[in-house]
């Protein structure tokens, strides 16, 4: 990829006849101000003048960051760090949110200003109250287009193509820097800004490759012809590769017989779905029952918070963040020791030093007590709740899937899905699965409507 970046054409060279103003916007915690200071940092490279500006909101981690970095041929013409409204030359919007609030947007001239947008959104308030709220995407890139103009605004899906291509989101806003300056929205070479990566520290290969894989992605799209078909980015997994997959996640979560379950119980709706459905393209009912039953088995409890907090990959992203020593705190709500808080059945939070780590790597090898009389976190009432979910999730697929016929498949479909309604941990957990009780009544009157009901389930 980075040979390939390197091999491209470079856009056109920003002249500085008058400061360069570049207004970078997205959340906290995802590297906002370090794209800000990479952009920063290489104008000094190059002997060019430049001020950042950092605006943070009040939540240090996924709040609103707005970096303002004003670039130009010596110091004499900063005359102020902060970028006036309507004097943006660039917006690059990490975050669609945050790049519609007002003093984003304001900066944008309609037909001046250059937007380079991230059409991933990010979970916002509104997703603790309402898991189904919809953040209205389209929306917001209407919004902006309003504001600059059509054609003004690009827009990639960089979370996507960070998943895709290096495996962690996170590196989206360096692949952001890259697809923005291939396009004209950064005013100073690739070259320093690539020796700039290599100043910062800071997982230099993954973010090169990264700024050259955002490179890559705005000239591909800037010189591909139309087609008459369209190729997903991210193609529908196959089933055995989803379910084989989930296997192994199930062995490490409990043991190789609790995985062996659950391909039992897949591979029996897929054979029913095949019989009801013979020419199929797409087994909907089956994908969405190993989807969900997944997560039903799957449901984090005691033993796996501690084994995710000791398999590893939890110390290696944090080594991969933080050079030198560091200190860690655990704030927890154990089951057995929290206290609700005051006039409230909230639990309140309990801090634990890094001692906990060594907890955790006991409490982590005791997972296949769970479930057990043994597991002393079983008997409380949520953990009770889950696994009862499971067997009624299970009963119910059986059932259905023993029903299924091209009348109610797409009923049977939405009542597997049910399952992804459950979110959150606790209260909130508590909360939505009583929702997805009382939805699932609803969905059942309808399978039945349409052929035959599932009876053990009916009453529910």
């Amino acid at each position: 990829m980075a040979a390939r970046a390197a091999a491209l054409p470079a856009p056109p060279v920003h002249d500085l006849a008058r400061p360069f103003n570049l207004l970078i916007a997205g959340i906290g915690g995802t590297g906002v101000i370090t794209v800000g200071a990479l952009v920063a940092m290489a104008a000094h490279l190059e002997r060019r003048a430049a001020s950042v500006l950092d605006f943070t909101a009040l939540a240090q981690k996924g709040g609103s960051v707005l970096s303002h970095v004003r670039i130009a041929h010596d110091a004499s013409a900063l005359n102020q760090v902060r970028i006036d409204w309507h004097e943006a030359d660039a917006l690059v919007a990490c975050d669609l949110v945050v790049a519609c609030l007002p003093d984003s947007i304001g900066t944008i001239r309609n037909g001046h200003t250059q937007v380079l947008a991230n059409a991933f959104v990010a979970s916002v308030a509104e997703f603790t109250r309402d898991p189904h709220a919809d953040p209205h995407a389209d929306a917001l890139l209407a919004k902006l287009k309003h504001a600059a103009g059509n054609d003004a605004v690009a827009v990639v899906d960089a979370a996507a193509r960070a998943r895709s291509l290096l495996g962690d989101a996170m590196a989206a806003n360096v692949l952001m820097l890259g697809y923005a300056w291939q396009r004209g929205g950064i005013p100073v070479s690739a070259a320093a800004l690539e020796r700039a990566i290599e100043l910062n520290g800071v997982a230099v290969e993954a973010n090169k490759r990264a700024f050259a894989i955002g490179r890559v992605a705005a000239y591909d799209e800037g010189t591909a012809e139309p087609r008459a078909t369209v190729v997903p980015l991210n193609p529908p997994e196959p089933l055995d590769r989803l379910v084989a997959r989930r296997m192994a996640m199930l062995i490490a979560y409990q043991d190789a017989a609790y995985a062996r379950s659950y391909a039992s119980a897949v591979a029996a709706c897929e054979a029913r779905e095949r019989a009801a459905l013979p020419d199929a393209k797409r087994l909907a009912f089956t994908e969405a029952v190993a989807r969900n039953l997944f997560k039903l088995m799957a449901y984090k409890d005691e033993y796996e918070v501690a084994r995710l907090f000791t398999d590893g990959a939890f110390m290696h992203e944090l080594r991969q963040q933080f050079a030198g020593d560091f200190r860690l705190q655990f704030h927890l709500a154990p089951p057995l020791l929290a206290r609700p808080r005051a006039g409230s059945a909230v639990p309140e939070k309990m801090t634990f030093g890094p001692w906990m780590l060594r907890a955790f790597a006991l409490l982590a090898r005791l997972r296949r007590l769970r479930g057990t009389w043994l597991d002393v976190f079983g008997y409380t009432a949520e953990r009770r709740m889950e696994r009862r979910l499971i067997a009624e999730y299970r009963a119910m697929i059986d059932d259905v899937s023993a029903r299924l016929s091209p009348a109610n498949h797409a009923g049977a479909v939405a009542l597997a899905a049910l399952p992804d309604e459950i979110r959150g941990f606790g209260h909130v957990k508590l909360r939505t699965v009583k929702e997805a009780e009382r939805r699932r009544g609803a969905l059942l009157a309808d399978f039945a409507a349409a052929g035959s009901g599932p009876r053990a389930q009916a009453r529910a």
